[in-house]
């Protein structure tokens, strides 16, 4: 680069930087801790407890539920949470400092992927993608880097297996059962890492599908062995009969989603996806065309006279379309599902940056036309407006902070310990959910029969006496 570029390739990185850390930051500190993160949390804190690897199966019973399906976030999170957890540090800094190492992760390994296809301008154009893209709608969000959940932690996953992939199949597959074993739901993930290593053998027609298979089986053999490991661990801990429930409760949850028929429909979802970037939607299609075209356009022109370098691109980018289409497909046309972003959020994140580099790598490398080097500008400017009105709204006010729900707690913790409460139940799943974890109860559900005696923790005014008034939240006596 001359120095001028070089120049200016570093103040885009600085500034890319700095506004991940605006981001990261008010996600640490002032977002308040959600339902999903508390019942994550909940197993970390068990298991620290010596009641193993285990929730407090709010959605299960509101009893102690070892490797309870409902929670689909999984070890790989989970049990470095109970390490920082451990240190004595304040619960909701623990639980969140993982998620952010895996954003951090994930934000380096697009910048490299970004790097090896089209180059610096490229690995600036990838690492800021994730800061563009907004999931923090609806009642199931994703708030920010921090929130204690397993999207981020298994899209980081997927995308350093993708940087490996190449020189070390073997790595990359245990990347892949790792994130699966962070979120259920990278299990979409296995055909793009399928096409990926078909694009990368050697010869044509049988003779590449014999290398792709022989090549395969340990990678594959490594995304099983997280997920066999814990599965393992379970049916030690809980005996054949347990188990083969557990197993039942699993499946029923991973084909389910977790959730009833909520009737939403492709264009529904479409739609959500659209509105989920920091501009408006009609802008956000427009940038996802361009990406697309271009992206279409160089791996047609290469296919057939694809040079080794030009070869790990359209890996790259074949494995980066099969993944985006498995996950927004799955989500697009489970009508089950609610309009969350969240679901697919994974494959967003680990493969949407790359088919924004492999656009800019067609542009400037492949076609090399003026008109293709403008629609990658005007994309790189799509990206770029989405990041910077991420980066001006994360601290925007929000009706409830961390701040005001840690003082709320904080009374209601009073009266836990000096009461010997052990457990209290959310009434009703939402907002009265977390104050009971970080009041430091167990935390039950208001209508499991389990619960019929225990006092509530509500945000609403008591119907029975009211035990505590902490402003945000009461406790209830059980009616």
């Amino acid at each position: 680069m001359s120095r001028a570029r070089t120049v200016l390739f570093w103040v885009a990185a600085a500034a890319l930087l700095a506004g991940h850390v605006v981001v990261v930051w008010h996600s640490l500190v002032t977002r308040p801790f959600w339902e999903d993160e508390a019942f994550n949390l909940t197993v970390p804190r068990n298991l620290l407890a010596g009641l193993g690897y285990a929730s407090d199966g709010a959605l299960s019973g509101s009893t102690i539920t070892p490797f309870d399906p409902r929670i689909s976030t999984g070890p790989v999170v989970l049990l470095p949470v109970a390490a920082t957890l451990a240190t004595g540090m304040d619960p909701v800094l623990a639980a969140r400092l993982i998620p952010i190492a895996f954003w951090a992760l994930l934000v380096a390994g697009l910048a490299v992927l970004g790097w090896r296809i089209a180059g610096p301008g490229a690995s600036l154009l990838a690492a800021a993608v994730p800061l563009a893209f907004t999931a923090d709608a609806g009642v199931s969000p994703i708030q920010g880097p921090a929130d204690l959940l397993g999207e981020i932690p298994a899209a980081a996953l997927l995308v350093w297996a993708l940087v490996v992939l190449q020189r070390r199949p073997w790595l990359a597959g245990l990347l892949v059962g790792l994130a699966v074993q962070a979120k259920l739901i990278a299990l979409l993930a296995l055909p793009a890492f399928a096409v990926a290593l078909w694009v990368l053998a050697d010869g044509s027609g049988w003779a590449r599908i014999r290398r792709t298979l022989r090549r395969s089986w340990l990678p594959l053999a490594l995304v099983a062995l997280p997920t066999a490991l814990l599965e393992f661990a379970a049916l030690l801990s809980l005996g054949p009969a347990a188990f083969v429930d557990h197993l039942r409760e699993l499946i029923r949850f991973v084909r389910s989603g977790g959730q009833g028929d909520a009737g939403t429909t492709v264009v529904q979802k479409l739609a959500t996806l659209a509105d989920s970037w920091s501009v408006p939607a009609a802008v956000a299609i427009v940038g996802a065309a361009l990406a697309i075209g271009l992206a279409a356009t160089g791996v047609v022109r290469r296919w057939r006279s694809a040079r080794e370098s030009d070869r790990a691109v359209i890996a790259y980018a074949l494995a980066a379309a099969v993944g985006a289409l498995a996950f927004l497909g799955w989500w697009a046309t489970a009508s089950r599902l609610p309009l969350w972003v969240r679901h697919p959020a994974p494959g967003i994140l680990a493969f949407f940056p790359i088919l924004a580099t492999v656009a800019v790598w067609s542009a400037t490398r492949v076609v090399d036309r003026g008109w293709a080097r403008i629609a990658a500008a005007v994309l790189a400017l799509i990206v770029a407006a989405a990041a910077v009105v991420h980066v001006t709204t994360a601290s925007a006010p929000r009706p409830l902070t961390l701040d005001q729900q840690r003082h709320a707690a904080a009374q209601i913790a009073e009266w836990v310990e000096g009461n010997d409460v052990t457990w209290i139940a959310a009434e009703p799943w939402g907002i009265a959910v977390a104050p009971v974890v970080l009041a430091g109860a167990h935390l039950g559900l208001h209508d499991a029969p389990a619960m019929a005696d225990v006092p509530r923790l509500t945000g609403a005014a008591c119907t029975t006496e009211t035990l505590v008034d902490a402003g945000l939240y009461r406790i209830c006596a059980a009616p």
